[in-house]
Formats: C-alpha cells, sequence, structure tokens
C-alpha cells in the first residue's frame, strides 16, 4: 500500500510539472504551440469553432496620464549659518534661548568694549592732527613758487647785464643757483604736501579699524529666522571663531533629492512638484535648482524643490516622498492579474488580434495604483485578455467574450 501511494504522489507531481513548466511543450503535442501570429490565423480558418478557448477580453484605449518622477529625499533649512565672534571680549549681554523668533539685525552677543574705545578717540586724533598740517604744507608750496618767480627775475636782469658788459660773470652764476634752489623748494613743498596726506589716509584707516574693532562688539542676527541653539551665555570668553548662535530659516524650507541620471533629463527647473513627510503632511512646490553636475559615486543629481512653510510645521532633516510632474504619457489601466510572462520571462499581456488569434505584448509598469496598474507599450487600442490567458498562448485561436473595462 505504502509503494502504490508513493508512485501515485510520483506520477502526480510529474503531472504537475509538465502542466506547470512544460505547458507550451504540451500544447505544442496538442498542435496549439506558440506559431507566429500570421500563421495561427491561416491554421484557425481550419480549426473548427468549437475547438476555440473560451477567454476573457476587456476593449482597452489607451489614456493620457501624468508621468510623475519619484524620488525620496529630506527636507533641509532655507539658510543656516552660525554666527561667530570676530575679536576677543567677554559676553555682557543676556543669552537668548534656542527656539526664540530674531529678525535680521536683532543683537545676538554684547561684547565688552574694554579699551577700544579710547584707541578710536586716539585714532580721530591722530586724523585731525594729521588735516591740520594740510594748510601748513600748501602754504610752503605757494612761497616756493613765489621764490622761484623771484629767482628767474633776477636770472634773467643778471644773463643781460653779464650779455651787455654791465654785470659780472659771478653774478649771473649766482642768479642761476638761486633759481636751481626755487625749483628744488617747490618739489620739497610738493612732497611735504604728499606726506601730510599720506598721514591722513594712514590715520582714516587707523579710525577705520579702530571703529571695526568696535563694531564687532555686537554680534547680529544676519537674517530673519529662528535660533537653533542659546546664545553665548553672560560672562564667557568670546574669542575669533567662538560660537555665539546659530540661526536657521525654515520659510521657504527646501526638499533635497537625488535623481537617477536615466531620469534627470525628464525634470525641469520651474515644474511642480508634491511630497508627503513621515508624519502625514502633504506639500506642494516647485523646482528651484537641478544641478548639472553628477556625484561621482552614485552618478546622481542633486534636485531642490522650494515650499512654502509659513507655518513651520516643517522641520529641517524630515524624509519625504517627493513627486515632481513631468510629461504625460498614454497609459492604459488594466487589472494586476491581467500581466503574465512569456517563455523568455519578459511581462505582458495577451491581446486578441485578427481573426481572434491571441498575441502576446511587452508592457512598462509606469504606475501603481488601487484601481489597478498603469501600463505602456500597448497601441492605442487593444482587446487585452484579462481571463483565461495563462491557458493561451500566442497564435492559439480563441472565442473570447467582451466585457466592459469598469467591471
Amino acid at each position: 500500500m505504502r509503494l502504490i501511494s508513493f508512485v501515485n504522489a510520483v506520477l502526480v507531481i510529474i503531472a504537475l510539472y509538465f502542466l506547470v513548466f512544460e505547458r507550451d511543450t504540451l500544447f505544442a503535442f496538442a498542435g496549439r504551440g506558440d506559431e507566429p501570429a500570421e500563421a495561427a490565423t491561416e491554421v484557425s480558418e481550419s480549426v473548427p469553432a468549437p475547438d476555440a478557448i473560451g477567454v476573457v477580453v476587456v476593449r482597452s484605449t489607451a489614456r493620457e496620464i501624468g508621468s510623475a518622477v519619484q524620488l525620496r529625499g529630506q527636507t533641509k533649512a532655507n539658510r543656516q549659518v552660525e554666527v561667530l565672534a570676530e575679536t576677543t571680549s567677554t559676553v555682557v549681554s543676556e543669552p537668548k534661548r534656542k527656539g526664540a523668533f530674531v529678525e535680521a539685525g536683532d543683537l545676538l552677543c554684547e561684547l565688552d568694549p574694554g579699551t577700544r574705545p579710547a584707541s578710536l578717540a586716539e585714532a580721530m586724533a591722530a586724523k585731525l592732527e594729521a588735516e591740520s598740517r594740510v594748510p601748513e604744507a600748501e602754504a610752503r608750496i605757494e612761497e616756493a613758487h613765489a621764490r622761484l618767480a623771484e629767482a628767474e627775475i633776477n636770472l634773467k636782469a643778471a644773463r643781460k647785464l653779464s650779455e651787455t658788459g654791465f654785470g659780472s660773470e659771478t653774478r649771473r652764476i649766482s642768479s642761476e643757483a638761486e633759481m636751481s634752489t626755487a625749483e628744488a623748494g617747490i618739489k620739497s613743498a610738493e612732497a611735504g604736501l604728499e606726506s601730510t596726506q599720506a598721514g591722513i589716509e594712514a590715520a582714516t584707516a587707523a579710525v577705520a579699524a579702530a571703529q571695526r574693532e568696535m563694531d564687532r562688539l555686537t554680534i547680529e542676527a544676519p537674517f530673519k529666522g529662528l535660533l537653533e541653539s542659546d546664545t553665548a551665555e553672560l560672562g564667557s570668553l568670546m574669542q575669533p571663531g567662538s560660537l555665539c548662535a546659530t540661526v536657521i530659516q525654515l520659510d521657504p524650507i527646501k526638499l533635497v533629492a537625488f535623481v537617477p541620471e536615466t531620469e534627470v533629463n525628464r525634470i525641469i527647473v520651474g515644474s511642480m512638484a508634491s511630497a508627503q513627510l513621515v508624519t502625514g503632511l502633504q506639500v506642494e512646490g516647485r523646482v528651484t535648482f537641478l544641478s548639472r553636475s553628477a556625484d561621482e559615486t552614485t552618478r546622481t543629481f542633486e534636485v531642490e524643490i522650494t515650499v512654502p512653510n509659513p507655518e513651520l510645521l516643517i522641520r529641517d532633516g524630515q524624509t519625504a516622498n517627493i513627486q515632481i510632474a513631468a510629461e504625460g504619457v498614454k497609459a492604459h489601466l488594466l487589472p494586476q492579474s491581467a500581466l503574465t510572462l512569456n517563455n523568455e520571462g519578459e511581462l505582458g499581456v495577451r491581446t486578441v488580434i485578427a481573426d481572434n488569434v491571441v498575441d502576446f505584448v511587452p508592457i512598462r509598469l509606469l504606475r501603481d495604483t488601487a484601481e489597478g496598474v498603469w501600463v505602456g507599450g500597448l497601441p492605442e487600442t487593444a482587446d487585452i485578455i484579462v481571463i483565461g490567458q495563462e491557458f493561451v498562448t500566442r497564435g492559439v485561436t480563441v472565442a473570447p467574450t467582451y466585457r466592459e473595462a469598469s467591471q
């Protein structure tokens, strides 16, 4: 008895194997192999109608759908900066607590001025002193020009007297020396004026440096936002590079994701985009940036979407499922059960063509929804087998029963 049961089990397994994995071989043995559609049409004319296999067919018409680019990314603050000290001093202002809102120019940290006001006053006094020397230098230039004019007159007179024999050669030479001295005096006076002007510029630079050092004592918010950390504590020593506060701007906020190189040409800056955060919040925005350079490791392109966030419901660093609108495509909505595989493992559907002959058409999955799957690769109108497709192959003649696509 046990031997008979074992033999029966083996026979059942062999029968199931041929029915499942060698189905096309059995059909070929029975005269229903995967023949070309044209040949099958000729054969079907000689096949009696009662031999046709009954199937249920839906006549589907392609519809245009928006083929959105699906990405996974995260939220990112529109602006974030660590406000650092630029000088050395102690904090004399009360700290602001993290989470507080600040406007551009609001005081974050105030530092002890120390001797800086005295340095500024000294620099300003040096500037005034340098400016007061300008009239004296200009007067020296005028005096030097007057001496030059006098020397020119004396030289002309000495030369005429020397030519007529009424004046000595010594007087002429002395007049020429006075002329040279007057010219040198002008150059010296001009150099003195230039030196005075240089002193003024140096004093002005010293005043600006002292004023800049005074300005560094008040550390202000660079833009409107909120504090991500407490400001520096009262009495703490600040040095150049010490952190005063971290300010972030969350309105608007950015969604950052990375697009595969196969999809990057479908995205256009300015396109509408939507996203669902892990909290369930739905948001919408527009693409404001698309990188022109791929990441060297992942070969993907960064894309940024700007989203309004007036109520600050979106936080920095949240995960988001993003859909970016792209150009629409023609597609068919089919029940998922209508999909099947051919002998080569291609995903597709079986259709009914002329003379009720079965054909196989490969398809592309575009979108999976609760109503069914949207597929591409089919003609504008197609008769698709939705029941019985697993029992027929290409070239087989069937007896189709049509039903509405909505049923």
